[in-house]
C-alpha cells in the first residue's frame, strides 16, 4: 500500500482546478500558485521564496527556473511550460506582489485552508494539499507522459532517485488497478454476449 500523502490529482481533476474561476481573489492566487507548483513540482517554501532573479533564458532560448530546493539545497533547473509561464506573467504587476518576488506571499496552513475550499467548488474528493500539487507534477504531468524518471528526479531536486521511483510505483499501482477494471469489463460483456446466460436471464 501506498502512504497517503503520495495521493495526487488525475488530469481531468487538474484541468477542472486550471478551469476554476471566482472573484475572490483569495482563492484565485491559491489556485495559481498550486497550479504553478502542478506544473514544476515546485515546493511550497521554494515557491515562495522564488524571485525575478530566478528566471532565467535556457540553452533553447526560452524561459526556464534556476533555484535551489531549501529542504535538499539541491540546485534545480526546468523550462518553464505554457501554464506556469502564464501565471508568473499574471502576477507581474499584482499589487500584493513584493518587489523582485514572483507571487504574493502566504502562510502555508491558510494556503492549504483555502485550497479546501477550491475542491470543494471543483468537487474534487481528495484531501487537496499544496503538497499534492508535487505529486501531481510528478505522475500526471511528466511520469505518465513520458517523461524520464531521471529527468523528474532531477527537476524534483531529489538526492536519490529511489525518492522518484515511490513516484512511478504509484503509476504501476494505478495501471494495474486501470487493467483490472479494463478486465471485469470485457468479462462482463463476454457474459451478456452468451446466449444461454441471456436465456437463464429471462
Amino acid at each position: 500500500m501506498e502512504r497517503k500523502e503520495r495521493e495526487y490529482l488525475t488530469l481531468e481533476e487538474l484541468q477542472s482546478i486550471q478551469g476554476y474561476c471566482t472573484p475572490i481573489e483569495r482563492l484565485r492566487i491559491v489556485k495559481d500558485l498550486f497550479v504553478f507548483s502542478c506544473y514544476t513540482g515546485i515546493a511550497y517554501c521554494d515557491v515562495m521564496n522564488l524571485g525575478e532573479d530566478n528566471i532565467v533564458m535556457g540553452i533553447d532560448g526560452k524561459h526556464w527556473i534556476s533555484t535551489k530546493r531549501l529542504k535538499t539545497k539541491n540546485t534545480f533547473k526546468l523550462p518553464l511550460i505554457g501554464p506556469a509561464l502564464s501565471i508568473i506573467k499574471r502576477y507581474h504587476y499584482h499589487p500584493k506582489r513584493k518587489e523582485g518576488s514572483l507571487f504574493p506571499k502566504i502562510s502555508n496552513q491558510k494556503l492549504n485552508s483555502y485550497l479546501k475550499e477550491v475542491a470543494d467548488a471543483c468537487e474534487i474528493n481528495k484531501n487537496l494539499t499544496f503538497h499534492m500539487a508535487r505529486h501531481t507534477f510528478a505522475t500526471t504531468v511528466t511520469l505518465s507522459n513520458g517523461v524520464p524518471i531521471e529527468t523528474v528526479s532531477k527537476i524534483l531536486g531529489h538526492s536519490h532517485l529511489s525518492t522518484t521511483q515511490i513516484y512511478a510505483r504509484v503509476l504501476d499501482k494505478k495501471i494495474s488497478e486501470d487493467m483490472g477494471n479494463l478486465e471485469s469489463r470485457f468479462e462482463s460483456n463476454i457474459l451478456g454476449s452468451n446466449p444461454l446466460e441471456k436465456t437463464i436471464q429471462h
